[in-house]
């Protein structure tokens, strides 16, 4: 890849000193990095202090959905910062209600609680299940089956219903009332969802920590069919399927089910630190005045920068998501070092013959950013990275795969 001279004030400073060094001895030491700093970009491209050019094929964990320094998006949060930054929740703001309109009207959705992550969006939903079944059946009914293998984030309770053994462990105790359920597997659901303490259900429909794994069609809709039959509450994790990801506006829109709780985040202001959680009409009034809130939910710039992306999530925006996907799936499928790929439309896995970590060190070296997900290389560019780059950069990693198996 080429490489270009960087010389902002910034980039002097850093090519004085060991941010390593810095990192070591200041941040907490809770992420594995790469030796990369990256300091500037434009759409899928991105240079690091050296000037190096990578493409990048992960946007951050799935957040820049439209890119590094995406002019619409910028130009909104930019103008928005100029008017107003921030102002209570005790108040109205012109870009929340906005953004909450263009929500609802996309999903059919009636509300729209805001927050700051997809573990925060998560928390709302979780509390909305639970206040809506004490509300109805009394207090006792407030377990929540979650599924084997899901992840649902780092606070708490979050990790308490995420299903894997790893994450409980060291912060005990853990929130109770959550049990566990094998994916792709309707009696064991029915089994467990027989407990008369269970008020709800939540389900990611592609498990993207947990190597992304689509769920198969039948158990996504029995669960759903089952939970409407018995007043349980479907919740749809959508913190990383959602927001164009999967060439759907929502992943759930691909098993033709209708969820009473969607949760959200990472692509869907693009940068900025926003969650949000969906109401159905059976759900919208759960949460009344007091039952909930959070300081910076719906900032003003944060909604801003959401409502551009929301904006341009046409449907044939997201025929053209779904089609680069599968082109990157025509590509990988069969070749040399893969043996299977996973997901749907720009989120994807690929499980090769080598480990994941060496192939991202490799692809790093040729210019290619790319992530992994248990034992999978994870794949989640920008919704609209360039044909040409999406090619360029499918081309290094095949290549690596194919040296490394």
């Amino acid at each position: 890849m080429s490489a270009i001279e960087i010389n902002t004030p910034l980039v002097k400073e850093i090519k004085t000193m060991n941010y390593q060094e810095l990192d070591k001895e200041f941040v907490a030491n809770t992420y594995g990095r790469f030796d990369v700093c990256f300091v500037k970009g434009e759409g899928s491209v991105v240079y690091d202090e050296k000037g190096k050019e990578y493409i990048d094929l992960g946007s951050g964990i799935g957040v820049t959905a439209f890119g590094i320094h995406d002019d619409v998006w910028a130009n909104a949060v930019i103008n928005q910062v100029k008017s107003l930054n921030h102002v209570s929740n005790l108040y109205y703001t012109l870009p929340q209600m906005e953004l909450a309109q263009k929500l609802c009207e996309k999903t059919g959705m009636k509300k729209v609680f805001f927050s700051n992550s997809g573990a925060e969006a998560n928390e709302c939903a979780i509390k909305a299940a639970r206040k809506y079944s004490s509300d109805k059946y009394g207090g006792d009914r407030n377990v929540i089956i979650t599924l084997v293998n899901s992840f649902h984030g780092r606070t708490i309770t979050t990790l308490s219903a995420t299903g894997q053994d790893v994450f409980h462990q060291h912060f005990g105790p853990f929130t109770e009332g959550f049990i566990f359920t094998p994916a792709n597997d309707l009696d064991a659901f029915y089994e467990v969802a027989k407990n008369p303490r269970v008020c709800a259900v939540l389900i990611e429909t592609i498990q993207g920590e947990g190597g992304v794994m689509p769920l198969e069609a039948d158990f996504v809709q029995g669960i759903a069919n089952y939970a409407a039959d018995n007043d349980i509450l479907l919740l749809v994790d959508e913190v990383q399927t959602g927001n164009g990801r999967t060439g759907k506006m929502y992943g759930y829109e691909n098993f033709d089910i209708h969820p009473d709780v969607v949760s959200t985040a990472k692509g869907l202001a693009a940068g900025l630190p926003m969650g949000a959680t969906l109401f159905n009409e059976k759900t919208q009034f759960v949460l009344d005045a007091g039952a909930h809130g959070s300081t910076f939910g719906g900032n003003p710039i944060c909604a801003a920068g959401a409502i551009t992306v929301v904006d341009r999530l046409t449907d044939e925006f997201l025929a053209d998501v779904a089609k680069k996907g599968q082109y990157v799936k025509d590509q990988l499928e069969g070749a040399t070092g893969v043996i299977s790929v996973s997901g749907l439309g720009l989120m994807l896995g690929i499980e090769c013959a080598a480990e994941p970590k060496s192939i991202i060190a490799k692809c790093l070296e040729q210019g290619v950013v790319v992530l992994s997900a248990k034992n999978k290389v994870r794949l989640l560019p920008a919704l609209n990275i360039p044909q040409e780059q999406l090619e360029k950069a499918i081309g290094i990693l095949k290549q690596v795969i194919a040296d490394l198996a």
